[in-house]
Formats: structure tokens, sequence, C-alpha cells
């Protein structure tokens, strides 16, 4: 294993000692490379808090065929009921199909709470919209509308990581943009590896790693 790609450190995780792998710098981002990834995908906790969750995520995952505007319209929506919660997010391009509405918290709530409150959202968008969104992972019940993907904030489960290349047919990006430029953007495989390393301007996420916001109980039950 290359230094510069860390190994070793046992974190419990449901209980359990898990050995993980990390990088901190870009010499572990070239090693990786060197060793044929292709894809970084991250928790949502950090190495040394690895039971408590540091973001939650929204995957706005498509039917195939359903065309990207109500993709972006439904992330623009989340983005309002969740800032009419009192939460602020910030939107991300997968690189795939979909986009990702992600919401940077302060490490209080375990696991449990998050992963509770993230499915309490999406099944109350389903309930509440069911021409657009479903809460159930099934393709067969996706006919024509989007899966709200809850399930990446399980602990252990992680997402694609911002700036991360896809192992797709054209080489595209995982690439954040701000909410006045996600109406612009023509699907969530636009930018290739050229297009993304023109588009890297911090301002996409300003304010990101600035925020301090927590699920409180008022959160919680307001979407039970």
């Amino acid at each position: 294993m290359p230094k510069a790609i860390h190994d070793g450190q046992s974190a419990k995780m449901s209980g359990k000692e898990s050995r993980i792998l990390w990088v901190d710098d870009l010499a572990g981002l070239i090693a990786g490379v060197q060793m044929n990834v292709l894809e970084f995908h991250i928790w949502g906790s950090r190495r040394q808090q690895p039971d408590l969750p540091h973001r939650m995520i929204f995957d706005i995952d498509p039917d195939e065929g359903l065309g990207f505007a109500p993709v972006k319209q439904a992330a623009l929506d989340i983005r309002d009921i969740l800032e009419a919660l009192g939460l602020q997010s910030w939107t991300l391009l997968s690189g795939g199909k979909g986009v990702h509405v992600v919401v940077p918290l302060v490490p209080e709530a375990d696991w449990d709470e998050v992963k509770s409150f993230c499915q309490d959202f999406a099944e109350l968008l389903a309930r509440t919209d069911p021409s657009r969104f479903v809460a159930n992972m099934s393709k067969a019940k996706r006919k024509g509308r989007m899966f709200l993907d809850y399930l990446r904030n399980g602990q252990g489960s992680t997402a694609i990581c911002p700036w991360s290349t896809r192992a797709r047919a054209g080489a595209s990006c995982a690439v954040p943009v701000n909410w006045e430029e996600l109406p612009t953007c023509e699907s969530a495989n636009g930018f290739d590896v050229f297009a993304a390393a023109r588009a890297q301007l911090p301002e996409a996420w300003e304010g990101y790693f600035g925020v301090e916001q927590t699920l409180t109980d008022r959160i919680r039950h307001a979407v039970r």
C-alpha cells in the first residue's frame, strides 16, 4: 500500500471494529489514481468521529428516461422544504443520472437519528407528492418517478465524493454547483474531466464548511 494511503486505524462502527483506508492530501489522491481508482466514495462521518454523521444526503435517483428537468425541480423543492425547517443545503451533480442535496450537520445526532429523519422526510414526500416521488428503491415501483434515496445515510454507507470521476462512459465527474447555476445545467453528467477541471470554483459551495446546524426535536417531529 502506498504510504500516502493510510491504512490500519480501527474505527468502531455499530459496535464493531473496522479497518479503514483514508487519504488526506494530494499525494493520497494521486496514489489512488495510480492504483486505478476511478471513483472516490466517502462516509457521512469524519474519521475522528465515526459514530456521529456530519452530513445528510438526499440522493434523487430518477427512473430511466425521465429526463433531467424534473430532477432539477425536485432538488429545488427539497431545498425549499429543508430551508423551511431551518436547514441549509447544497447541491451536487452526481455524474450519473441524479442530483444529491447535501445538508451539513454539527456531529451531534447519531446515525439512527439521522437516518430516521431522512427516511421520514422521503416517506413524507412520497405520501404528499406520489406522482413524483417514491421512498422504495424498487425500480419497478419507480416508473416515471424519482426514488428519494435516504439509504445513503446509514452508518458505513458512502456517497460519491465531490469532484470525483465516475467509472462511466465519457469520464463524467461529480460536480458541486450552486443553487443559481443548477437550473442552467442540462444533465447530471454534463461535466467530463476537462470541463470539471475548468469549473473548479470554491464559490459553488460557499459557506458549506462554516454552517452550524443540528437536527432538533422540532425538525425531526415536523416530518413524521
